[in-house]
């Protein structure tokens, strides 16, 4: 039977040097209750010191909550995760070279807990090779004291592998809504189950300890066991917490719409205005195909999901988020990661699985840097760590890839009107780089692998085409040289069919989505 304490009393289990794994994903399924009881801990007491954290993606709400918690000097000795930006505290950490870091692709440390849980050796897959996760290029390690490798180059069955090597875990950090005297765990009203069970099993396992966070206390025997996500077996500690430190999201408290409970109208979903942001997410649905499975990243390219809404085409393309929704419209902003209306919600990790093997027809991913021969990076700028997320995972399996973002950076001001696109601002910092300062993406395995992908933006849309990157398309009112190529620090190919990009894109209506799909079905 689980023991219901306080999180200051867990706290205080958790001993120096330990490696503690967390589930979360912004803010939904993440112990912030644990987190605070943790910092104020160390505060007092200067312990817990020297921990590793462990943490697949996104956990906060890109302010205080989440790991920035943990971001202290001292209490961190090393950081493993997929996301470092949703936590400043702990990025700021990293940044300052103040603890050993590695950043691994979000379903690389997901798929990790599973391996660690039944203690094979980790795992081996070729997600990640070419890119920063590469021994060969950086091995993942993101600030100067990280020395060690613990990523392999391997080779087997005559190919060449990546092997993430398994360690043990002292603590499982995880979350639910209802738990009964037993500590069997619910999760009816969390918008994602995320990697929950394979976190409480790997740390089980590995003879640690599990603490949940939960809402409420049920009755021992009352709970539904198809209800039950994770069992009173694995969860040796619960903790209940202040309704203020159990948000579904990074900015919602609860919605039943995330969570399944209930359906909203999707006309309810606000229409996006008419500025760059929505002439990319356009052109970006121009790629759909019928019953595509899909997947959308963070920012730009959620607004993807707005649009297809905006259309009515939402019944015609079948969105899926990395956290585990399927179906559904996929929501963005502090909300990302969820979907309204989702058909089903899959682990975490079952899809990455999915993901991994080559299930997604089409992913949208951001745009922040991109060079000549196609590489993209959006995990590092300088000293400011961001993190690849799943954006490894993802780019490399996806059958059909767009990167989509603005053309330049800070402070970019454009009109679009009447069909046509106008610079009024040119952005203070270039996107299309001569060299990119990490490779999370690479171009170089996509075009050994024959992968198609392009690269829109508002004024210009690039095809990846035998290692180079082609101009293939350019808005309407845009000038060739001076508004795309004097903007670039590499002359890309220019196509000898160049084309003027979609001027009803460019317009107020556009109300031709549903159409391009339906003659697709037909074709």
């Amino acid at each position: 039977m689980a023991k219901i304490i306080s999180a200051a009393e867990a706290a205080q289990l958790i001993k120096d040097g330990s490696t503690v794994a967390a589930s979360g994903f912004g803010l939904s399924c993440w112990a912030e209750e644990m987190g605070i009881a943790i910092k104020e801990r160390f505060i007092e007491t200067g312990h817990p010191r020297d921990l590793t954290i462990v943490h697949s993606t996104a956990v906060g709400n890109r302010k205080e909550k989440g790991m920035s918690h943990l971001g202290i000097e001292g209490l961190v000795k090393r950081w493993i995760g997929g996301i470092a930006i949703a936590s400043p505290g702990m990025a700021k950490l990293i940044e300052e070279n103040k603890c050993e870091a590695y950043n691994l692709p979000q379903g690389v440390i997901t798929q990790l807990y599973r391996e660690i849980a039944a203690k094979r050796p980790g795992v081996i897959t070729k997600v990640g090779i070419g890119t920063f996760v590469d021994p060969r290029v950086e091995g993942g390690k993101m600030s100067p004291r990280t020395t060690e490798d613990i990523v392999k180059v391997v080779e087997f069955e005559g190919e060449e592998w990546l092997f993430y090597k398994a360690f043990p875990i002292n603590v499982g950090l995880i979350r639910g809504t209802v738990a009964d005297e037993n500590g069997n765990l619910t999760m009816e009203k969390e918008g994602l189950l995320m990697e929950v069970l394979p976190i409480a099993q790997a740390a089980k396992n590995s003879g640690g300890i599990v603490i949940a966070q939960v809402e409420s206390i049920a009755a021992a025997n009352t709970l539904n066991p198809k209800a039950v996500k994770v069992p009173g077996i694995l969860i040796d500690y619960i903790v209940v917490a202040k309704p203020e430190n159990h948000f579904q999201t990074e900015v919602t408290k609860y919605n039943p719409a995330f969570s399944g409970e209930l359906r909203v109208p999707v006309k309810s979903i606000s229409a996006l205005p008419l500025d760059e942001r929505k002439v990319i997410a356009r052109r970006s649905a121009m790629e759909l195909q019928p019953n595509a499975v899909l997947n959308l990243g963070v920012g730009i390219p959620a607004n993807v999901g707005s649009v297809v809404a905006e259309e009515g085409a939402e019944d015609q393309v079948m969105f899926t988020t990395e956290a585990g929704s399927i179906g559904g419209v996929s929501a963005g902003g502090g909300d990302f990661g969820h979907a309204y209306n989702s058909q089903a919600i899959v682990d975490h990790h079952a899809q990455f699985d999915f993901y991994d093997g080559g299930g997604l027809d089409l992913s949208v991913l951001g745009l922040a840097q991109t060079d000549e021969y196609g590489n993209v990076n959006v995990s590092k700028f300088g000293t400011r760590v961001t993190g690849c997320g799943g954006f490894i995972n993802i780019s490399q399996s996806a059958k059909k890839l767009i990167f989509a973002g603005t053309f330049t950076a800070g402070g970019l001001e454009v009109e679009v009107k009447d069909g046509k696109l106008k610079i009024l601002k040119e952005g203070k910092a270039k996107k299309f780089l001569k060299h990119v300062q990490q490779i999370t993406f690479s171009g170089k395995y996509a075009s050994k692998i024959n992968q198609y992908v392009l690269y829109v933006t508002e004024r210009a849309v690039f095809k990846l085409i035998d290692g180079k990157m082609t101009l293939i398309e350019i808005a309407p009112g845009i000038d060739l040289q001076k508004d795309i190529l004097d903007q670039m620090d590499f002359v890309p190919e220019i196509s000898k069919d160049l084309k003027v990009m979609d001027e009803g894109i460019f317009s107020e209506k556009w109300g031709k989505l549903k159409g391009i799909l339906e003659e697709r079905k037909c074709n």
